[in-house]
């Protein structure tokens, strides 16, 4: 049995049960019967589905943001904001499908080649609390217009969330089987990804949980999307708009109380302009403060469940013991639900917890650099490498530093936030593959050579 608490105030919302034996054998092989009918029907009639979806997450937003609100606690606002995003990524996949799932054809060596993007079968996928509409869409909408079929194993805390985007797709029109959420233990996804129907998996979550699926699926050679954990740093050069930066990074840092994969979490600024940026982002943090998520006022939900608090809390504590220096120490609220206030460090050692741990909260740190060379230097000094933010006036010198840090995409002059036109994903210990953009709708499927030649 699962639960989904609400965590402003710890109480049980509701209870699920857990998908049983002859549910997950059902489940897989309407998704098989449901697949070969999908991939069998043109684009043409796959895409308006899609469009279908969209108008209804729009006309269902203020419903779907405040079950969101309730089971992991998320701002309205930002629920809303999460909708609206979700509805664009299945416009453009509707708009853009034709395109990206193209057949090749070439004239070669008196032959003609077509390159066929063929759907794999039903790929399974893993996806986490954070967001718990926009996680599930991002790995099924270019997986599913590709002609694959989708069963989703959502976080336990949000199954009703889950259940939600299965009613809306089936509304919108998509056939019986092709998409599924099942309420899944750890081992009953092992056995998922064993079963033979199975052609891929795909997993938003931790490092635990990458290696783990990572492993289930090489063992039985199917293929595996993972976009893990990050620490992303958040550079500042001394010719950068010092505000501007500083609320930037306030905002990827506190928005959705932190517990986001791609937020600044290494606030890495050039020394010369270390004092006043410290001063501007104390100044922008201090708007964000925990609050009822129902209320339009709100900027800082809870946490999503007490061990996450508590979690990070220690990475805190420990980083303090080993000798960060205090900015803005908020920490947990006293009183029901999992309220944390904004806390900021600096000066932490290379060592800290703050730098090597990611922090999957409303915490941070700011560090200083020398010179631009120490701050990609620090900002790869990391076994994550998800995205990163640069900022500085000097385009052409930031071109250059992009290429130099390792991670799987860099923001210049902004914050990283994924979208649905571009593809989205990481390298290390954060994981491999790609989701979104044509690539994403490529990532599952079998790029078919097909040699025909001519007398």
């Amino acid at each position: 049995m699962f639960e989904s608490v609400n965590p402003s105030t710890g109480e049980c919302v509701e209870r699920f049960a857990e998908a049983s034996d002859g549910e997950i054998e059902a489940s897989l092989e309407r998704a098989r019967l449901g697949q070969r009918a999908w991939a069998a029907l043109p684009l043409s009639q796959r895409t308006p589905i899609l469009t279908q979806a969209a108008g209804l997450l729009r006309e269902n937003r203020a419903g779907l943001a405040h079950l969101a609100a309730t089971e992991m606690g998320k701002p309205v606002t930002q629920g809303r904001a999460e909708i609206d995003k979700c509805a664009a990524l299945c416009e453009y996949y509707a708009a853009q499908a034709h395109t990206m799932l193209a057949s090749e054809h070439h004239d070669i060596d008196g032959a003609r080649v077509e390159l066929a993007y063929d759907p794999l079968g039903i790929i399974f996928s893993i996806t986490p609390w954070n967001f718990p509409y926009w996680q599930i869409l991002r790995a099924a909408v270019p997986t599913l217009i590709s002609g694959n079929a989708v069963i989703n194993k959502p976080a336990p805390n949000v199954i009703g969330c889950a259940n939600a985007v299965s009613e809306l797709l089936a509304r919108a029109g998509m056939p019986a089987g092709v998409f599924q959420s099942l309420a899944l233990s750890n081992d009953a996804s092992a056995r998922v990804i064993a079963d033979p129907r199975i052609c891929g998996v795909a997993l938003t979550g931790s490092e635990r949980a990458g290696s783990a699926v990572a492993s289930a699926a090489g063992a039985a050679l199917k293929k595996t999307v993972l976009e893990l954990g990050g620490s992303d740093p958040f550079i500042v050069l001394a010719d950068a708009d010092i505000e501007a930066a500083a609320h930037a990074a306030a905002r990827s840092r506190f928005s959705n109380a932190g517990q986001v994969c791609i937020a600044s979490k290494r606030l890495i600024v050039e020394a010369p302009v270390r004092a006043a940026f410290e001063a501007a982002f104390l100044e922008a943090a201090a708007a964000y403060t925990p609050g009822d998520p129902g209320d339009e006022s709100t900027t800082l939900g809870p946490m999503a469940r007490s061990d996450l608090r508590q979690e990070l809390d220690d990475i805190v504590t420990r980083s303090i013991a080993d000798g960060a220096k205090v900015l803005s120490r908020g920490g947990p609220r006293d009183g029901p639900g999992w309220f944390y206030a904004p806390t900021i460090l600096g000066d932490a050692q290379a060592d800290s917890p703050m730098l090597t741990r990611e922090t999957f909260g409303p915490a941070t740190v700011i560090i200083s650099a020398r010179d631009a060379d120490e701050a990609v230097e620090i900002a790869s000094r990391t076994q994550y490498g998800l995205s990163a933010n640069l900022w500085t006036a000097d385009i052409d010198r930031a071109r250059a530093m992009a290429r130099q840090i390792e991670a799987g995409g860099v923001f210049i002059n902004s914050f990283t936030a994924s979208d649905p036109r571009f593809p989205f994903g990481g390298i290390k210990r954060s994981g491999y593959g790609r989701e979104l953009g044509a690539a994403g709708a490529r990532e599952f499927t079998n790029l078919k050579t097909i040699w025909l030649a001519t007398p």
